[in-house]
């Protein structure tokens, strides 16, 4: 298989939308890990000493680039392959082919692009003042650190806003449900003891971490985290 057929062909754009799938999935256990520090009931130490450490790195800031480009990759190949099985089969993008398919499998095209919408929205709330503006306050503990965690609760106090990045994060638990399993049969997983594990920590992880994600911005609203 040619570089050109790997971004072009039908197997080729499953195999890219695997992988970068699985990368973005692993950059959610590391978001989800560092975002649950604003639960340690400190002021918001050690979740922006976090922040300040992904920020400060180069090594971290290299990777961010390749997450970006992660992204794009997974959004453009997720497009095309939505449009190439509508023009086929008249439905959404799905691995599954038989009849009892679920319904997120056959929209992934919508609910990725939920999830575009969401990410620009979140990207807006907190990359863009953390990283291109910088007009974050200064930590009161430390001055070279950014308040990124002030900053969060600014923002989930708007109560749209709130309920946006929920209805976010149930796109994002039904795009893993499908995508977790879906990744890991690409690279060719069927087994069925394999798969079928595969299929029930797919599930655990699709709850588990948009659950997470989701209870960050109801709890700075309710009031449970200060």
């Amino acid at each position: 298989m040619t570089w050109k057929q790997v971004f072009t062909s039908t197997i080729g754009q499953k195999l890219v939308m695997g992988l970068t799938g699985l990368f973005l999935i692993s950059f959610l256990v590391v978001h989800v890990g560092l975002n649950a520090c604003i639960w340690a009931d400190d002021g918001g130490k050690m979740f922006n000493q976090g922040a300040h450490f992904m920020g400060s790195m180069v090594v971290i800031r290299i990777m961010e680039i390749g997450l970006f480009i992660g992204f794009f990759i997974h959004i453009i190949q997720g497009y095309a392959l939505t449009a190439y099985n509508n023009s086929r089969r008249g439905t959404a993008y799905r691995v599954n082919k038989g009849y009892g398919s679920k319904w997120y499998s056959r929209s992934m095209g919508l609910l990725g692009t939920l999830l575009l919408l969401f990410l620009i929205m979140h990207i807006w709330h907190f990359w863009v003042p953390s990283r291109i503006t910088q007009d974050l306050p200064e930590a009161s503990y430390n001055p070279e650190h950014h308040d990124l965690f002030s900053r969060m609760i600014l923002v989930f106090q708007d109560p749209i806003v709130v309920v946006l990045y929920v209805l976010g994060c149930i796109s994002l638990a039904y795009h893993l449900a499908h995508g977790f399993k879906a990744a890991f049969r690409t690279f060719g997983v069927h087994n069925s003891r394999y798969y079928s594990t595969i299929k029930a920590v797919g599930y655990a992880f699709s709850v588990i971490v948009p659950l997470a994600f989701a209870m960050m911005p109801v709890s700075m609203y309710l009031g449970w985290v200060k």
